[in-house]
Order: C-alpha cells, then structure tokens, then sequence
C-alpha cells in the first residue's frame, strides 16, 4: 500500500530496526517508545485490523510477538510484557510489545483505565443516601 510507513519497512523501502522475523511477520522497535526495547509486531502483508488476518498470518504474528517478548524477559527483565494491538493511527496491523514494570506510565494508565471500567459500581455507592450523609457529616466537621 502506499504511503504506508510499516509496508514500506517490509519492502526495505524506509528504515527499520528488525528484532526478528519470520516468512509472515516481522518485529520492530517502535521509534516513539514507551520504555527501552518497545517493539511494534507487523504482519508483512498490509492488513489494517488483527482480525482481517488469514489463520496463518495471525498464528505467525503472535508467534512473532511471543519469540520477542519472551526475550525481552530473559535481556530487560521487566515485570511483564503489555501486549495490544492497533490499527487505527497507522492502518496497518501492529501488536505493541512493551516492557513494563509495576508503577510506570503504561502500568499506571490500565490502571487508570481498568479503574474506569469499574467505577461505575464504586460511584452508584457513593449516590446513596448514607454515603451522602457520611460525607455531609465529614464535610461539615469543623
């Protein structure tokens, strides 16, 4: 595809640092990254969403995916390895590899974002008539 700054790493046509590939797939370091060794997993053919991919394609991407971040655990040792996929900013199917440990921005932000999901329960409590007593009682405290 043109214009397509993954198909053009494939090609050999734009510069890419290669952690690995396979006949399918192929893992870069991510130029924006979030923490030392972030890698971006592509497939080679240009698909937009994960799962547009072929059977093969995708069992060779996360193949691709699980070579590399297993390595990241033996060389950067982080505590785990955030792991999602993409295909909006850059139509082209990329799975983040991003080592991550407890505390850091990433850790911090699904944190945050899994809060979210289940604050919605946490803040019916807090419509309550006792727990809108208990806090008018502590607000008025002097």
């Amino acid at each position: 595809m043109s214009n397509c700054v993954f198909c053009d790493i494939v090609a050999g046509k734009a510069p890419g640092r290669i952690v690995y590939e396979n006949e399918l797939s192929m893992v870069v370091l991510d130029i924006h990254p979030y923490a030392e060794g972030h890698c971006l997993a592509i497939p080679k053919r240009h698909v937009q969403w994960w799962h547009e991919l072929t059977a093969e394609e995708n069992a060779s991407l996360f193949a691709a995916a699980q070579v590399v971040a297993k390595r990241m655990m033996d060389k950067l040792n982080p505590e785990f390895v955030c792991m999602y996929a993409r295909g909006r900013r850059i139509p082209h199917t990329h799975i983040f590899l991003i080592p991550t440990q407890s505390g850091d921005v990433l850790d911090r932000f699904f944190n945050a974002l899994e809060n979210f999901q289940e604050s919605p329960e946490r803040l019916a409590k807090l419509k309550t008539p006792e727990s809108l007593d208990n806090a008018l009682h502590i607000l008025k405290e002097k």
